[in-house]
């Protein structure tokens, strides 16, 4: 199994990039993998991003050890159900701990949990992003309007939970990839001539050259740029496995 990630600001962003990614182990034959979108017209959505990022980073190590402790094995589904509740309240005590308004905890989230040894996956994603699995894209798009977790952490997690329908179970995985709708955002930002130009998100998604490179997407990024002449306008990031 090999892991890709890449992570870039876009065009039309100055200052910070606003998405995250993290992947991590969480037990035996178990991996976490998450894309993250701050919202833009939030406030300082970068740090929101972040955020939740590094807070499943402490979730995926606390979850791992009691896993080892407890020699628990539970299924995917509540594995998932798990660290997103603990994710929800860790939120909602750091924003309040922090005095933060809501404007400051927004931003999406696209969340996988992968049996590495089975090679299934739970996914769950909470506002909008991009799921590929063996090359068959699943879209989540909410008009440009994502329904941010920050919205709902005044609310019992359960009944929330309950109403999530952007889910997906798979089986089989060969190669897949998460990524936050920045992908959906290249074009061309200068006047030069280039060659034509193929279909991003089939370079990035399913093509395989260059997999004997862990900086693959970095790469495709570069050839994008520099022989398509595109570049994402929106921050970007992405995480692709093969396995």
């Amino acid at each position: 199994m090999r892991i890709y990630t890449t992570l870039q600001i876009g065009e039309l962003h100055t200052n910070h990039c606003e998405d995250y990614l993290i992947t991590a182990e969480i037990g035996k034959h178990k991996l976490l993998c998450a894309v993250i979108d701050g919202c833009t017209m939030g406030t300082e959505s970068y740090f929101a991003a972040t955020l939740t990022g590094k807070l499943l980073r402490k979730i995926s190590k606390e979850y791992s050890y009691k896993e080892f402790f407890s020699k628990e094995s539970v299924g995917l589904q509540l594995i998932l159900e798990r660290i997103t509740k603990q994710l929800f309240e860790e939120l909602r005590s750091a924003q309040n701990i922090l005095q933060l308004e809501r404007e400051e905890v927004l931003n999406t989230l696209l969340i996988g949990i992968i049996d590495t040894n089975q090679r299934t996956g739970e996914f769950l994603c909470i506002g909008d992003g991009l799921i590929c699995i063996n090359n068959r894209l699943f879209e989540f798009e909410q008009d440009n309007k994502p329904d941010y977790l920050g919205y709902h952490l005044h609310e019992d997690f359960d009944s929330w939970y309950g109403k999530q329908q952007q889910r997906i179970f798979a089986q089989d995985l060969q190669d897949f990839s998460l990524a936050t709708d920045g992908i959906f955002t290249f074009k061309k930002f200068d006047s030069k001539p280039y060659e034509e130009h193929g279909d991003v998100l089939e370079f990035l998604l399913a093509d395989t050259a260059g997999s004997n490179n862990s900086n693959m997407l970095n790469r495709k990024l570069y050839d994008i740029q520099t022989n398509w002449g595109l570049k994402p306008g929106d921050d970007l990031a992405i995480i692709r496995i093969i396995f």
